[in-house]
């Protein structure tokens, strides 16, 4: 039974300093942290979308161009260090959904994808809501009164 508490223990040593070995060094770019947030986002239930207004406005033009892909880290920004990450994420809630569970949620699965994915220590996220969708908001406009 000791030598697996021991093991266990050099595990536990080698995850927290796998950046930094005898062989090497690995860096890993704030892109790379940005777009695992944000795919860890969206992946919450009652995330509509991620950005402020004019970021999803350019994001929905982005879309309409074909052959363009969706940009996952947008919304989410980064500070990234030797050993630790910051990361700011911007929303947009679904209605109905209580937007502390969603913050809570959103900081659960984001800190587990990060430090699952890169071995850096995630010290804080941080969410801000911009705006709360409305299921009759993607519903085509009323027709105009006038010509």
């Amino acid at each position: 039974m000791p030598e697996n508490t021991s093991t266990s223990t050099a595990v536990a040593k080698s995850s927290s300093n796998a950046l930094t070995t005898d062989q090497g060094r690995t860096t890993i770019s704030d892109t790379v942290v940005s777009k695992i947030a944000g795919i860890a986002t969206r992946e919450v239930h009652g995330v509509y979308n991620l950005g402020g207004g004019a970021t999803r406005a350019v994001g929905a033009l982005r879309e309409r161009i074909p052959g363009s892909r969706t940009n996952h880290s947008q919304g989410v920004s980064v500070e990234v260090g030797e050993r630790q990450a910051a990361i700011d994420i911007d929303i947009v809630a679904e209605y109905g959904v209580a937007i502390a569970d969603l913050a809570a949620a959103i900081r659960q699965n984001v800190i587990a994808a990060v430090e699952r994915m890169t071995a850096l220590e995630v010290t804080e996220v941080n969410v801000v809501v911009h705006d709360v969708h409305l299921e009759d908001e993607d519903s085509e406009p009323a027709e105009s009164r006038v010509e």
